[in-house]
């Protein structure tokens, strides 16, 4: 079987590897190829996946090399000639499965000099007078989209600048989960792989029909982001998922109104010309089913016109009780390479889930903890509380380069989001005294949902120089517009004459809350607004080739409105009232490059943060929250750069939060709150097989001025961290088995702005074992999987309120089988 690397394996004096020596007896059959006009190491790394030959070429020699197309059955030797017809290179088999790549005339190394810088060990010459190869194999993954995504450590993003920067050379924190972690620990959403980020805690997910998270000490109230565009408050499933970004800090300056502790991107896997299949089924503790289908290639012969087909189906309930998950998942995307110079893109997402709306368990005011019920409780109405959301999004991209140095970007996103969410929840202050009278008071609200969101996007990118410095220049452009009804109810507590009665929570008894919505008529409607419009710039300088300066801003005309009633959607939308904002955010940063392999960064931010809806003294408008930034820090490669790791230092600071005024119906924006720590992230190759990533934060995140001011911040721990290791072995007689292991950890968080009670500190540990079978013409892996292998009681996150505290998932058991060709 013949296994190839997701990417070429770079080795001493600026050699790259392309494949692996086969382990069955070699034969040199006719090869349909169909590998595209594309650079040199691209189209070496097609052919040495079509006919198992390993190529050795010196790095300099294929750098700005393009090869032509190839198409047709040729052997080996046949294709590799036309492949490099043109090209002003040469080649040379020193075995029938072995091939050097060189200069016609004369040759740029020597045969010698190429043969010893090879590694014996893993990539022996053998001579043609010996039989066929059988020693060790490289057991890795076929290559991705989107660039080099092929290991833990990733080289570029661009979610901070929106262009095309390696993070060494970005002043700004981002870290990058690829795609190998999310693969490796199974991640079914979100919160599965950003556990691996510093600084990044997950908040409350109402039993995972939401994600909320913590970045920096402040929550991104369930605003994340699918390849740029804002996602509304539901799942984001991971099935076509390439990697996923996280930007710290105030990142408004790009992307509009966003929470400034920073924002998590979903990157989308994107169509490619080479076919490759996807099937995996998963399977684990509590009935899990999950099926997943990945398939793309080209359409047409020249290739312009290629496709992406992602595909989920997830069924699985949950150590809760009644909880339980259903999902269909159909991601479609198309490319149009128009011409050399331009392209198009579109996407579709179609998505339909069913799920128990789910509070979790409840701590006591009196113990500071949570009540020692089992986690398995549930707290609601199984009947009742149920919810599905049906998501439709379309989105167009279209990319033109003017010349090598200038492109446009242009993108238009349109989203629908129809939910039915019906709850009994027990909201804050209704059960203060909750743990002494064992009885939790419950109001039903929520009801049909229908949001409908636009987002559009241009940018203008380039480069030029003056007078010897480079500038990398971008200008761009955005509009978000949402609008949400919601027809409901809201039924208040029997505690103050309301239909709903509550629970025990030691025994409860559950179709006894009164509540029957066939009979009672809705009573509770909504109209909400989002909508802005932002200008921005921004200018990426580069001196003496170790300089990166950062300068730019972003000008928001932003407007959040609001109306409701109890009687009508109609009186809803008359009693709307909105509250307009208009703000300049600068951005700058600084970044030096002593040595290749350091750089040392720092910036400035501010952000315009959430708008302030309350009501100030005399009927005034309320400035909206702001937010700024102080950051120093540096980044490093190391091992050529197969290992990454950066360390940041941080101030942030959020001011304007509205703050209500005691006695009167009016608020202002007196409350402040800071966080400010430090944060660490290493990933990537630590040797031959050992690939790990690992995090740790300190966050000291404080509420400075306005209501419980010198409290901490709820759901925030000082101490935190992480470090997953994946070791694949090297032995001949195991080669294909992994073996991983993961430890978590977070210290105590306060449950609460108020600091009323606690959630304990914990540690988690995971495992992975996982096989890749030497199946001809497939790659088959056999993985199993496992979530907190100790058992270990925890709690993962709270909403602010002792009665909404998600409970942590026990032992857990995930196993799959995957079959790529």
């Amino acid at each position: 079987m013949i296994h190839l690397p997701r990417k070429p394996s770079r080795l001493m004096g600026g050699l790259i590897m392309f494949g692996t020596v086969s382990t069955m007896a070699w034969a040199d059959e006719p090869v349909d190829f169909n590998i595209s006009e594309q650079s040199l190491s691209d189209s070496l790394l097609d052919y040495s996946k079509a006919t198992g030959v390993k190529i050795l070429v010196n790095e300099n020699l294929a750098r700005g090399i393009k090869t032509r197309k190839l198409s047709g059955r040729y052997n080996s030797e046949e294709g590799l000639k036309e492949l490099l017809e043109d090209s002003g290179l040469d080649y040379r088999f020193t075995s029938p499965t072995a091939v050097i790549i060189e200069k016609s005339e004369p040759q740029s190394l020597s045969t010698e000099m190429l043969l010893a810088a090879a590694p014996k060990d893993d990539y022996p010459v053998v001579p043609e007078t010996e039989e066929p190869y059988t020693g060790p194999v490289e057991q890795e993954d076929l290559t991705v989209s989107g660039g080099d995504w092929s290991g833990y450590n990733a080289l570029n993003a661009s979610t901070a600048t929106k262009t095309e920067t390696s993070l060494m050379e970005t002043p700004i924190a981002i870290q990058v989960v690829p795609r190998a972690v999310i693969e490796d620990q199974q991640a079914v959403q979100v919160g599965d792989a950003v556990k691996n980020v510093s600084g990044v805690f997950q908040g409350f997910t109402f039993g995972g029909f939401a994600e909320e998270f913590m970045l920096r000490g402040f929550n991104t109230k369930f605003a994340n982001y699918l390849d740029g565009f804002r996602w509304p408050a539901s799942r984001m499933p991971l099935a076509n998922a390439e990697r996923i970004e996280v930007v710290k800090g105030a990142a408004a300056n790009l992307y509009g109104r966003i929470e400034p502790g920073g924002m998590i991107n979903v990157v989308t896997k994107r169509p490619q010309a080479t076919p490759h299949y996807s099937l995996a089924q998963r399977f684990g503790s509590y009935d899990l089913y999950q099926t997943l289908v990945d398939l793309t290639g080209a359409i047409d012969r020249d290739e312009s016109l290629m496709y992406r087909l992602n595909l989920e189906y997830l069924d699985r309930n949950s150590f809760r009780d009644f909880a339980f998950t259903e999902r269909v998942f159909v991601a479609p995307s198309l490319t149009w390479k128009v011409g050399d110079r331009t392209q198009l893109d579109l996407d579709f997402i179609y998505s339909d889930e069913d799920t128990l709306e789910d509070h979790g368990v409840v701590a006591s005011k009196a113990t500071g903890r949570p009540i020692d019920i089992p986690i398995s409780r549930f707290l609601g109405e199984p009947s009742i509380d149920k919810s599905n959301t049906k998501l439709y999004s379309t989105a167009l991209t279209f990319n033109h380069e003017f010349r090598d140095d200038w492109k446009i970007n242009a993108r238009f996103n349109y989203l629908n989001r129809d939910t039915n969410d019906i709850q009994h929840a027990s909201p804050p202050g209704l059960n203060s005294a909750i743990g002494d009278t064992n009885i939790l008071n419950r109001v039903v609200c929520c009801g049909p949902a229908l949001q409908d969101s636009i987002g559009s996007t241009v940018n203008i990118t380039g480069k030029f120089d003056t007078l010897g410095i480079e500038h990398n220049v971008l200008f761009g452009w955005d509009y978000y517009d949402s609008d949400t009804t919601i027809e409901g109810w809201f039924l208040g507590s029997a505690l103050f004459g309301g239909p709903v009665q509550p629970i025990n929570i030691f025994q409860p008894q559950y179709g006894q809350s009164g509540v029957d919505l066939s009979t009672v008529p809705k009573n509770s409607f909504i109209r909400s607004t989002i909508n802005w419009n932002g200008v921005y710039f921004q200018d990426q300088i580069t001196l003496f080739d170790r300089l990166n300066i950062l300068g730019g801003g972003r000008y928001d005309w932003a407007n959040q409105g609001n109306g409701s009633s109890s009687v009508s959607l109609t009186n809803a939308s008359a009693n709307f009232s909105d509250i307009e904002n208009q703000r300049f955010s600068p951005r700058v940063g600084l970044l030096y490059q002593p040595w290749d392999w350091l750089s040392l960064y720092g910036n400035y931010v501010e952000s315009l943060g959430s708008a302030n809806t309350g009501i100030g003294v005399g009927g005034s408008v309320l400035q909206p929250e702001t937010a700024e930034q102080y950051e120093v820090g540096f980044k490093t490669e190391f091992f050529d750069k197969r290992l990454v790791s950066s360390v940041s230092f941080y101030q942030l600071t959020k001011q304007n939060i509205s703050v209500s005024i005691a006695g009167t119906p009016f608020s202002q924006t007196i409350g402040k709150a800071r966080s400010r720590g430090v944060e660490i992230d290493i990933a990537g190759q630590v040797t031959d097989g050992l690939n790990l990533i690992a995090s740790y934060a300190y966050t000291d995140a404080v509420i400075l001025a306005g209501d419980n001011a010198g409290n901490r911040l709820w759901n925030i721990p000082r101490n935190a961290g992480s470090l997953w290791a994946k070791y694949d072995l090297q032995q001949e007689t195991v080669r294909g088995l992994s073996v991983g292991a993961g430890v978590y950890f977070q210290g105590q968080r306060e449950g609460d702005n108020a600091n009323s009670f606690q959630l304990p500190g914990y540690g988690r540990v995971d495992a992975l074992v996982k096989y890749q079978l030497p199946i001809k013409k497939t790659q088959t892996t056999l993985q199993f999987n496992i979530e907190n292998l100790l058992d270990h009681r925890y709690y993962a996150g709270t909403s602010n309120n002792n009665t909404f505290i998600n409970p942590g998932a026990p032992r857990t058991f995930m196993g799959s089988v995957a079959v790529e060709f």
